[in-house]
C-alpha cells in the first residue's frame, strides 16, 4: 500500500514537492517503509509533548510511532525548511537546497522508523549514530540516482576526494586542539 502525502501547509510549496517525496520514499527499500502509513506536511510541528524541549521553529520533522490502532506516520515542517519571515538573502539558499533538504529529512525519518521498530539488534543509546548512517548512506545513493551522470564523471576520482576531506578534517582538529591548548 502506498504511503499518502497529505499536503497541510498553507503557502505555496516548492514545484513537485508532491513527487519529490513520493520518489524519496520509493527509493527506499519497501521494507523499511513497511507501516507508515502516510507523510503529513504542515507549516510547524505542534507537538504537546515537546513544548519545554525544542521550539517548534526548529524542528524539521516528526516521527509518530504507532499508538493503538492508528499507524506511525511522519509530519514534517516545510516552514522550517522554507523560512518565509527572513530577509531575501536568508531565504533564498533554503529554496535552492529544498528538494536535497526535504529528501534528508524523510530519510532520517524513515531511518528512525526503521531502527526503532523493525531493527531489534539496535539500543536505545545507539539509535542517533545508526539513524546518521542510514541517512547518508540513502541520500548518497538518492543522490546519485538523481545526477547520474554528474555521478558517473565523479566515481573514478571520489576515493580521492574523500581522502583530502578526512585529511582536512584532522587537519582542522589538530589546529584546534592547538588553539584550545594555547587558550588555556
Amino acid at each position: 500500500m502506498p504511503i499518502k502525502v497529505e499536503n497541510q501547509y498553507e503557502g505555496k510549496l516548492p514545484k513537485n514537492t508532491v513527487e519529490l517525496i513520493e520518489k524519496a520514499l520509493d527509493s527506499l527499500p519497501r521494507e523499511h517503509t513497511r507501516g507508515i502509513e502516510r507523510v503529513r506536511l504542515v507549516e510547524f510541528i505542534s507537538e504537546p509533548r515537546l513544548k519545554g524541549q525544542l521550539q517548534m521553529s526548529e524542528l524539521p520533522g516528526l516521527y509518530h510511532p504507532r499508538q493503538g490502532a492508528k499507524g506511525p506516520w511522519l509530519e514534517v515542517a516545510v516552514g522550517v525548511l522554507l523560512p518565509g519571515n527572513k530577509p531575501i538573502h536568508k531565504r533564498i539558499i533554503p529554496r535552492l537546497s529544498f528538494k536535497g533538504t526535504s529528501a534528508a529529512v524523510i530519510f532520517s525519518l524513515v531511518g528512525q522508523h526503521y531502527h526503532l521498530t523493525l531493527r531489534h539488534s539496535v539500543k536505545r543509546t545507539q539509535v542517533e549514530p545508526a539513524v546518521r548512517l542510514y541517512t547518508e548512506k540513502q541520500l548518497k545513493a538518492w543522490n546519485e540516482k538523481q545526477h547520474s551522470l554528474r555521478a558517473r564523471l565523479f566515481k573514478p576520482i571520489q576515493p580521492t576526494l574523500e581522502r583530502w576531506g578526512k585529511s582536512l578534517q584532522k587537519r582542522a582538529a589538530q589546529e584546534k586542539k592547538k588553539t584550545v591548548a594555547s587558550k588555556s
